[in-house]
C-alpha cells in the first residue's frame, strides 16, 4: 500500500477531529479505542480496517467520501 495514502488519511482524521473540537482522547473514547491508536492513525503509522474507518466517520459526523477526499 502506498504509505502516502495512510499519511493523507491520518491528516484528514486529524483535520476533522480538530474541527469537531475533539482531543485524541475524546475521539478514542467515542469509538472505543486507546488514544495512542488515534495518534498512530493520524501519523499515518497504522492501516485502519473498514470497520474502524466507519466508526471514525460516525464519531466525526462525516462520510467515508469526506475522509478520503484528499483535495479539500
Amino acid at each position: 500500500m502506498n504509505i502516502k495514502v495512510l499519511e493523507k488519511l491520518g491528516l484528514n482524521i486529524k483535520k476533522y477531529r480538530l474541527a469537531q473540537g475533539f482531543t485524541q482522547e475524546t475521539l478514542a473514547e467515542k469509538i472505543g479505542i486507546h488514544p495512542t491508536y488515534v495518534g498512530k492513525l493520524e501519523g499515518g503509522k497504522n492501516n485502519p480496517s473498514v470497520k474502524m474507518l466507519f466508526k471514525i466517520t460516525c464519531a466525526l459526523g462525516i462520510t467515508l467520501s469526506d475522509l478520503f477526499d484528499f483535495d479539500k
